[in-house]
């Protein structure tokens, strides 16, 4: 049975401070973070042990290789304004000039009291349990120089006392568990997905324990006989994107907006006519940049376009989810007197894969496809009408108003685009009987089983984009033709693929439960069924 190296940090108040770039709340915290702590412990203002040096990079090697799982508790991420303390606002170069023209009152610029400024603190509660732990799978077969690495390693764990801000203040502790053991760990599991820059957990690599020495020396010599020299930064390090154990892996994405040719505002589409052909022509745009970044063309028709089958090839053949996903983004917009929610017309569009393994790809996205013109092909047979120039894409981040509400976290989730079902419906006629037949039981009996048919495709729909069988199966499933949000259409109205036609659509409300039949808050995009790849079937929170 396999080892994992277990590093325990337990907080002696349940609340952790540490923040992530652009302020949002940390959790869990990082493993970079925790390295810090070791390293700092270790040290403690000396230099770092030849043999601790030896362990701390056998660590960056094994992080590198495979990014520890955390277990964590349950947490809480208090709503501003949170509370407040008073913090000196840097400005001790003012008290001290005061000083040096000869001002000791104590008062005015002179006293270091009225250089202060408020701090607004929102910590991070932990709820039943406060204690983190970070695994690391060792190999099968662990050698005596990675068995002493070990051995460091955990008594360099039992001297951390402080992760986060200085008043996060932590009892650590190392130890070595097998995968039984393991399992009996109390917390949330937190999986390690794909590696991404832009968002995620930050974890160390290969010469993150130069970065932090360098930037030590750095800080030690910052005043200089030349004046103020900053400490450089720490930049050895990488992103891991993590997710819940009872989640689907967190997709890479790529947002924009629809701009006007001219660039004056946003360009609006009808979704019901037109949002299948929006994720057309996003499709094509990437194919022309795809194309002139000189991709392979069986690695354009693969990835972009979803064609697994040869160039020139009469047979279709599907990739599987190892491709691009246009979704186009109704605006969620508040109309009317009592500020309603109404699903409005398409002015974004996202970018992303089902399969995380094309986080790279979907990266480059975000920088090719900015700027790209969409153009409307016409049927018009003069070659200076065949296309028409109608938006342009412009990239956005995540938190834009418009793209949050769909990668949010809710346990209600309603279609603003109907769900294409992977197979018929009815394939027994049970339609066709129910209409010549009088007996009230029979018809119950054939009710109850396209009933149990419907909700059995939509389940299988969720599996397929993704999500764990878990949450298909303890999910409560709504469906009707017509829409649960204000503004959507009946189903039949909306554009779809002329491949996939033939097979039912419906719009669905999703409310997730995990396997006690609790609410369950679960992170979009959400978008199933056989449509997921041109946005049919999105969801949007109903929270």
């Amino acid at each position: 049975m396999n080892e994992s190296l277990v590093v325990t940090i337990r907080f002696l108040d349940a609340l952790f401070h540490g923040r992530k770039d652009r302020g949002d709340p940390e959790w869990p915290p990082s493993p970079l973070r925790l390295f810090q702590a070791m390293v700092a412990s270790t040290a403690q203002g000396r230099r770092i042990p030849e043999q601790a040096q030896s362990a701390f990079v056998w660590l960056e090697r094994l992080t590198e290789m495979s990014p520890p799982l955390i277990i964590a508790p349950p947490r809480v991420h208090p709503q501003p304004p949170g509370y407040c303390l008073s913090v000196p606002n840097n400005a001790m170069d003012i008290v001290a000039r005061a000083w040096c023209n000869g001002n000791y009152s104590n008062s005015g610029d002179a006293n270091p009291a009225t250089h202060r400024t408020m701090k607004t603190v929102r910590p991070t509660h932990m709820l039943n349990c406060d204690s983190v732990h970070y695994l690391w799978r060792l190999p099968e077969k662990v050698t005596t120089a990675e068995r002493s690495n070990v051995e460091y390693l955990v008594a360099a764990a039992r001297t951390i006392t402080c992760v986060g801000w200085g008043l996060d203040l932590v009892v650590g502790n190392g130890v070595l568990l097998d995968d039984g053991q393991c399992e009996l760990l109390a917390g949330e599991r937190w999986v390690p997905g794909f590696r991404g820059r832009a968002e995620g957990l930050r974890v160390p690599i290969a010469g993150t324990l130069t970065d932090l020495v360098t930037r030590y020396h750095g800080f030690l010599n910052r005043i200089g006989k030349d004046g103020f020299t900053p400490p450089p930064l720490v930049t050895a390090y990488d992103k891991v994107v993590y997710h819940q154990g009872n989640q689907r892996v967190r997709l890479p994405i790529a947002a924009f907006t629809l701009l006007k040719p001219d660039v004056v505002g946003f360009q609006a589409f009808d979704t019901t006519r037109w949002a299948l052909t929006v994720s057309g022509m996003t499709r094509h745009a990437a194919k022309r940049a795809a194309q002139a970044s000189r991709w392979p063309e069986a690695r354009i028709n693969a990835v972009i376009m979803g064609h697994g089958e040869t160039v020139g090839a009469e047979k279709h053949f599907s990739v599987g989810s190892s491709r691009f996903a246009y979704i186009p983004l109704p605006s969620i917009e508040a109309r009317g007197e009592g500020k309603a929610m109404v699903v409005g017309p398409v002015r974004r569009v996202l970018v992303t894969s089902f399969d995380t393994a094309l986080y790279k790809e979907v990266a480059w996205t975000r920088q090719a496809l900015s700027g790209q013109e969409l153009f409307k092909e016409s049927r018009e047979k003069k070659a200076d009408e065949a296309k028409k120039s109608v938006a342009m894409l412009s990239l956005v981040p995540s938190s834009e108003k418009g793209v949050r509400p769909y990668l949010s976290s809710a346990v209600s989730w309603a279609t603003v685009t109907p769900v294409i079902l992977p197979g018929f419906d009815d394939p027994a006629h049970f339609r066709r009987r129910l209409k010549s037949m009088t007996d009230a039981e029979e018809q119950k009996r054939l009710l109850r089983h396209l009933s149990e048919r419907i909700d059995g495709l939509i389940r299988k729909a969720i599996v397929q984009a993704g999500f764990p069988q878990m949450l298909a199966d303890n999910a409560i499933v709504e469906w009707r033709k017509i829409g649960y949000w204000r503004g959507t259409e009946h189903t039949d109205k909306y554009g779809v693929p002329n491949h996939l036609k033939k097979f039912p659509r419906y719009h669905v409300k999703l409310c997730w439960r995990d396997e006690n039949q609790n609410p369950l808050s679960v992170h979009g995009p959400v978008c199933i069924g056989g449509g997921r790849f041109y946005g049919l079937g999105l969801f949007a929170p109903q929270d």
